[in-house]
């Protein structure tokens, strides 16, 4: 018996790689130009199935933990080789399986794409097995300043760049459909000979993992370091990294405080730094301008900390605390047992400065 088909020939499907049933940043976004089907695989498969937005259509398959993408690609070939458009999140597995799949498929690999659509013969986008479809989509270069178009006449893979405004439609609740579990990925075939041998999953660092995978967020803005030389207000980016880490969380800032030097631009949350989409944000002394709230997705929870009540963040915020963000900093990692650098706390309620 062949295996079910996500959809017939000339339509788009997109792949995604769960991890503990939590979907990549993006992975709406792919569904969304796949025109609502999907395939979930990765540990937790089923529960990130269950929770796509905009998808009709969603077949899934529980892989296990850790990402073995030449076993994966091998096992996926025969399931979508007939789909004319496969997408993917740019997420870092995705970016590991789409070459992979692209290059078992003998396709071209579209990376790094901003928006992508599937086109056929009789030009209606959907087609039948008798249409030749193409591929044609916009890649974003020049640090996202250009969008240069691609077309490809034929089949291919598309990696989606996350964070970018494309709108989700509304669709009814998803159907979802289970795929037989791959036995061999993770056995000795020829695609698993190419992937590393899986000894352990270590849990990323806190401090280091990168943002667009923390399920919480700890955010500082300009409000945290009002009052304070370059030193200490450093000193307090770093405190905020550590109550992140014994949040269970990452610390991420304003790019205020990245361009100032008080932390890494690699924790810059914004249009101009790294997307999120995290269940929990919390923001400290950030008022929520527009370059930064494009970064910031869409959290089940937001909790603002700022003297300015009515500022955007706290506006947007699911709870907003209208206190000093420093000084609760500083209380709340003495609560959870971080130790605070010396020196004082200026109480002096300027921590509403735009972050």
């Amino acid at each position: 018996m062949s295996p079910p088909r996500p959809g017939p020939a000339g339509r788009a499907v997109a792949v995604v790689v769960a991890r503990d049933g939590r979907l990549p940043i993006g992975a709406h976004q792919a569904v969304d130009e796949a025109r609502g089907r999907a395939i979930v695989v990765g540990a937790g498969a089923e529960a990130g199935a269950a929770a796509l937005v905009g998808a009709e259509q969603v077949w899934w398959s529980e892989t296990g933990p850790g990402l073995r993408p030449g076993a994966l690609a091998a096992w996926l070939a025969p399931r979508v080789g007939h789909i004319a458009m496969v997408v993917m999140p740019a997420s870092p597995d995705g970016r590991d399986l789409a070459p992979r799949l692209a290059a078992v498929l003998d396709r071209p690999l579209v990376a790094g794409a901003a928006c992508a659509t599937c086109r056929t013969g009789d030009g209606d986008g959907e087609g039948g097995p008798a249409a030749t479809p193409s591929v044609r989509a916009l890649v974003a270069r020049i640090d996202d300043q250009v969008l240069v178009p691609v077309e490809i006449d034929g089949p291919a893979v598309v990696t989606l760049a996350p964070g970018l405004p494309v709108p989700v439609r509304d669709r009814a609740v998803p159907v979802l459909r289970p795929l037989p579990e791959p036995e061999h990925v993770g056995s000795a075939d020829a695609g698993a000979r190419l992937d590393p041998e899986l000894i352990a999953l270590v849990e990323p660092d806190l401090h280091t993992m990168d943002l667009s995978d923390a399920s919480r967020v700890v955010s500082g803005g300009a409000g945290l370091a009002v009052g304070l030389d370059d030193h200490r207000a450093a000193g307090t980016f770093a405190l905020l990294g550590e109550v992140a880490a014994a949040l269970g969380g990452s610390a991420g800032a304003t790019r205020v405080a990245t361009d100032a030097g008080w932390t890494g631009y690699e924790r810059q949350i914004g249009t101009t730094g790294v997307t999120i989409d995290p269940d929990l944000y919390l923001a400290f002394g950030v008022s929520g301008a527009a370059q930064h709230v494009g970064g910031v997705g869409s959290p089940r929870h937001i909790v603002s900390v700022n003297t300015d009540g009515s500022c955007p963040m706290t506006a947007m915020a699911d709870l907003g605390l209208v206190t000093d963000a420093r000084a609760l900093l500083e209380e709340l990692a003495r609560r959870l047992g971080v130790e605070v650098p010396d020196g004082p706390t200026p109480g002096d309620g300027t921590g509403d400065a735009d972050g």
